[in-house]
């Protein structure tokens, strides 16, 4: 059980029976009265968003949620296959559900899938991913006047900027936090 004193960005409550958490928070205190806390909540099934005021004497429910270590097989019409790596059991999760980061899943993948009740709501994925560069503009030494990145596009269909010497074919680490280009990688 939270109060509202406990409240902050980030923190996950059970809001009508479904998981929230806080994206933004504002502490008011007028001059008489109780304090007020003005948090701008969403919805981690629906991505819904909406602002509420509450209370300092107010009480909220912690969310149930569970982290499982997931391993990503393949998509197909139905989704985007997930295998729990302890039981073998499989899930499928939808576009929205996995979100922005479809552009850098691959195959094999290891990820932390989000369970509510034991029902997928979202995905983790590492902090870093390695992907093979398949199209890029052809790099000629010395020539740096032009800028110090090109595009490039990844396996997954993923374009980002790489600095000049990345060619075709080459593995890369991608931050997934920033979606950036980090370094080349070994085969």
């Amino acid at each position: 059980m939270y109060l509202a004193s406990d409240l902050k960005k980030g923190l996950k409550l059970d809001i009508d029976g479904d998981p929230h958490v806080i994206v933004g928070f504002e502490f008011k205190k007028p001059g008489k009265g109780q304090s007020l806390y003005k948090c701008k909540l969403k919805n981690m099934i629906t991505g819904s968003q909406f602002e509420r005021t509450y209370r300092s004497g107010d009480k909220f429910e912690k969310v149930d949620l569970e982290e499982a270590d997931m391993e990503y097989l393949y998509s197909d019409r139905d989704g985007w296959c997930f295998m729990n790596s302890t039981t073998y059991e499989q899930v499928m999760l939808t576009k929205e559900q996995i979100g922005e980061n479809v552009d850098l899943l691959k195959e094999n993948t290891l990820c932390t899938v989000l369970l509510h009740n034991q029902k997928p709501i979202g995905v983790t994925l590492p902090n870093f991913v390695i992907l093979r560069v398949t199209s890029t503009e052809p790099w000629a030494k010395g020539d740096t006047a032009t800028g110090d990145t090109k595009p490039a596009t990844v396996e997954t269909g993923f374009e980002l900027q790489v600095p000049p010497f990345v060619d075709e074919n080459q593995l890369i680490k991608i931050d997934t936090r920033t979606r950036e280009y980090v370094e080349r990688a070994s085969e």
